[in-house]
């Protein structure tokens, strides 16, 4: 196995105090530094301490060493060798009274076959979400940011791909105006995604990004927004419904005779798959257009 390591650094003027106070808040609504909701949350088992357990997405690693204010080892998850296969770690450095160098090093021991995923999608991946932290870190000790990261075609196109997948539910029965709809429904399915630290729960930002749907918004109650469209074959509804930690896209259709029938026997087999796209790209545009991490909250004193 080879080591690869990835150092990326960061000067931020303002006092290292102030940098490094919000490494002491990983995790969770109140972190000011992780970039979400853009990326899979930041979560661990317990408050920030050796050995506290966690990670986003799938990756893992506890905490293996930590210096409040000043740096924090995650140490990765040993493989079936019970060996670590390596760490990364944060680190602000004092640069006199007034300035400070935040750096991120990961090092890790990896097999050719990681390795070479590691080269072709998740070194970018990692670079951008790192590049995405210092923003976050200069916002929260200056209320500014000079030059923000930029993500490339190939970062762009990997959030896309590798996004949350949507599960099945029964239609909730906070789906009013779904359930409503009709006064008998011949098919109806739900799909549900988590809501990501920071997504708004507004109706507003979801009718932003439902814009660009074919389907005009007939209705919207509380968190529930209706669309729909009535033909001669069939009729059909799209409830959005935004909850508490979800967002749930359920469909309720009507047929109209034979024809109806006919047709819904063929599309119904595709109807899943489309739905779930729905609203995987509705989720990602509205986690992309909320505000980060760093906008969300004003900067803390040192």
């Amino acid at each position: 196995m080879r080591l690869v390591r990835v150092a990326r650094s960061r000067t931020v003027h303002a006092p290292a105090e102030a940098v490094g106070a919000p490494l002491d808040r990983p995790s969770g609504a109140s972190d000011p530094l992780f970039p979400g909701p853009a990326w899979p949350p930041l979560r661990f088992d317990r408050p920030l301490g050796i050995g506290a357990d966690g990670g986003h997405g799938p990756l893992r690693y506890p905490v293996s060493a930590y210096e409040p204010g000043r740096r924090i080892r995650f140490a990765f998850t040993p493989g079936p060798s019970g060996r670590s296969a390596g760490h990364h770690e944060p680190t602000a450095h004092p640069l006199g009274s007034d300035g400070c160098r935040l750096t991120h090093v990961p090092e890790a021991r990896l097999p050719f076959a990681r390795r070479l995923a590691w080269h072709l999608a998740a070194r970018a991946v990692h670079l951008a979400v790192v590049g995405e932290l210092f923003d976050n870190a200069e916002r929260a000790a200056t209320g500014r940011l000079r030059a923000p990261a930029r993500r490339t075609p190939r970062v762009r196109l990997l959030h896309r791909l590798h996004g949350d997948r949507p599960t099945a539910v029964a239609l909730p029965e906070d789906a009013h105006l779904a359930r409503s709809a009709f006064s008998r429904a011949d098919f109806q399915d739900a799909w549900q995604l988590p809501l990501r630290p920071g997504m708004p729960q507004e109706p507003e930002a979801w009718l932003r990004a439902l814009r660009r749907t074919p389907f005009p918004v007939l209705a919207h109650q509380g968190g529930e927004i209706l669309l729909g469209k009535d033909a001669r074959h069939l009729d059909f509804r799209a409830s959005l419904l935004v909850g508490e930690g979800s967002v749930t896209l359920g469909t309720v259709v009507r047929l109209h005779r034979a024809a109806g029938r006919r047709y819904w026997s063929a599309v119904r087999r595709l109807h899943p798959a489309a739905a779930r796209r729905a609203l995987r790209r509705l989720h990602r545009e509205v986690a992309l257009a909320a505000p980060a991490a760093g906008e969300r909250r004003p900067p803390q004193a040192p």
